[in-house]
């Protein structure tokens, strides 16, 4: 059965306190409490550095059995080598995420990209072939220009999806193309209505059979996290 995954990009936030965590919770238990209100989270920490295994351990101590971590691709690859000759350094990258995998709590990675790099699919390809299989992974693209048929049959061709990234600026067009769905929700506000047209397109993908990770923006507010609860609860509740 297809399972709803809801969260937020990030969970080490003291200014989230009093409205999310409660006011004399100790930091070193924010992510226990975290993971008793939603059921995954996009770490962004790996974008800029390797996750450490004694971090991994203590992740995987602190959360329930059910949890899931997306893990952000690291810069190297996106920004740096932009995809090009990549290999050595994405099996160097997959290998610090292992002990996530082991324990079944990776979610998917998600690549995004620089803002500045165009579409070229021959490069897409040439990088998807360097991916493990075994991984779900989405891809954030933040230039126009890969909204084209072309990458969309690229990704569907591999089985990854199209990161549908939302944000005061633009808005990925929502395309399914892979076995699971990947949402990042990033205007600082949604009304009410706004929610329930989110929920009934998550449910569409779950009556398909689809997994769905959906992240909401990270802030100093609380606000994107108690979008989170709401949602997972209201599609809890049916």
């Amino acid at each position: 059965m297809a399972q709803l995954f809801v969260g937020t990009s990030g969970w080490a936030y003291p200014s989230w306190k009093p409205a999310f965590y409660p006011e004399k919770l100790a930091q070193t238990k924010f992510l226990t409490y975290y993971a008793s209100q939603l059921n995954t989270v996009e770490v962004n920490l790996t974008f800029r550095q390797l996750l450490k295994d004694t971090t991994a351990q203590k992740w995987i101590t602190q959360t329930p059995e059910h949890f899931r971590f997306g893990i952000k691709a690291h810069q190297v690859i996106t920004h740096i080598k932009r995809l090009k000759g990549a290999a050595e350094f994405v099996q160097r990258f997959f290998g610090t995420i292992q002990p996530l995998a082991e324990a079944g709590k990776l979610g998917p990675v998600l690549f995004q990209l620089a803002p500045n790099m165009k579409a070229d699919t021959a490069l897409l390809e040439d990088f998807l072939a360097t991916l493990p299989r075994s991984v779900p992974i989405a891809f954030e693209f933040r230039n126009e220009s890969w909204f084209a048929d072309d990458v969309f049959s690229c990704l569907k061709a591999h089985n990854r999806a199209l990161c549908i990234a939302e944000t005061e600026e633009r808005v990925t067009p929502d395309v399914t193309t892979a076995d699971f769905a990947y949402y990042r929700y990033r205007k600082p506000e949604y009304t009410e209505e706004e929610r329930t047209s989110m929920l009934r397109r998550l449910h569409e993908h779950l009556a398909a059979g689809r997994d769905v990770f959906a992240y909401f923006k990270h802030e100093e507010t609380p606000q994107g996290a108690l979008y989170a609860v709401d949602v997972l609860k209201r599609a809890a509740s049916g």
